[in-house]
């Protein structure tokens, strides 16, 4: 049977004595474990280029504002458009638009 448990919204439970020490450290901390999604060294050049802005601004959001429930909330909506960013990115460009054709 897998460790961990899950709440109603799919957060991630600590069930092992390890994970809920390495929980504690990041609260204490001050980390906010969001923010392991804003890595971008690891993308090949193109997708780092659209995802470093948003990393940046996730760090600065993180370093500056108070803990609570509107940072989580900014975090999380910085991680979307990110996400959207990238996926526009490595998006199919779509083909040029003609005036006058039907959309």
């Amino acid at each position: 049977m897998d460790q961990t448990n899950s709440d109603k919204d799919n957060t991630r439970v600590p069930t092992r004595p390890e994970e809920l020490a390495a929980q504690v450290r990041e609260q204490q901390q001050g980390v906010e474990p969001i923010m392991r999604f804003f890595a971008y060294d690891h993308l090949p050049p193109k997708l780092r280029e659209v995802s470093a802005p948003f990393g940046k601004l996730a760090q600065w959001i993180a370093d500056t504002l108070p803990q609570g429930a509107e940072k989580s909330v900014c975090l999380r909506k910085i991680l979307e458009a990110k996400d959207a960013g990238v996926r526009a990115m490595i998006a199919k460009p779509s083909p040029p638009h003609t005036h006058g054709t039907p959309l």
